[in-house]
């Protein structure tokens, strides 16, 4: 799941890519720890694709089920699938599957990295605090420090009351902004074996993409 404006770029950035800001470390671990000792954990969520230049707003429903390196992530027509090895993406609308090793880089916030990506490659910065819906929550800047990135910074909301990550929005380079929102969470879910494998004999006629 890779993601992918210059004056607004440097307004952004500038204030705070020579920091690393104790008060954000602080919460950001206590955010990772909450997620860290969860064997597993199951959440639905909404992404919606913002692009004020273009007039996009789009929004979708999706689910999510992660175990340590895996992951099953439902959106839209679309289903992948990671073992943590291997990876599927499935298209329900044309019935076909591509298959790829997993190969992870630096710039890939995959869902099992959202909760620790601060710990390299990133400065962060205390935004300020939120009160919404009677609930508190703090708002936290990351900036890579690669500048090669396709996005600039990611705003996390975190809720001050369990350190869990209600929200987060990435910026990218050219003018869209991802946003992610977690509507319900599950922890521990149970998950059987061979749930983080794609079965291609539960598709009659799929079309199989074997890119290894």
């Amino acid at each position: 799941m890779k993601v992918i404006f210059g004056l607004l770029i440097l307004l952004f950035t500038l204030p705070i890519m020579a920091q690393k800001d104790e008060r954000a470390k602080k919460i950001l671990d206590e955010m990772s720890a909450y997620y860290q000792k969860m064997e597993s954990f199951r959440a639905k969520f909404t992404y919606t694709l913002e692009n004020p230049v273009e007039n996009i707003n789009d929004e979708f429903s999706g689910e999510i089920i992660v175990k340590g390196n895996q992951y099953r992530l439902t959106l839209g027509d679309q289903e992948i699938i990671n073992n943590g090895q291997t990876l599927w993406t499935y298209l329900s609308e044309v019935n076909e599957v591509n298959i790829d090793n997993y190969e992870p880089d630096e710039e890939s916030l995959t869902p099992s990295k959202i909760f620790t990506a601060y710990q390299k490659g990133y400065k962060y910065l205390y935004r300020n605090e939120l009160s919404e819906d009677n609930k508190v929550y703090d708002i936290i800047d990351l900036v890579p420090e690669d500048q090669g990135f396709e996005f600039f910074k990611i705003r996390m909301k975190i809720l001050k009351q369990d350190n869990s990550l209600a929200s987060w929005r990435i910026f990218a380079k050219n003018g869209s902004r991802y946003v992610y929102h977690i509507k319900e969470f599950e922890p521990n879910v149970t998950i059987n074996n061979g749930f983080f494998e794609f079965d291609t004999k539960k598709h009659q006629g799929i079309e199989i993409v074997d890119l290894r």
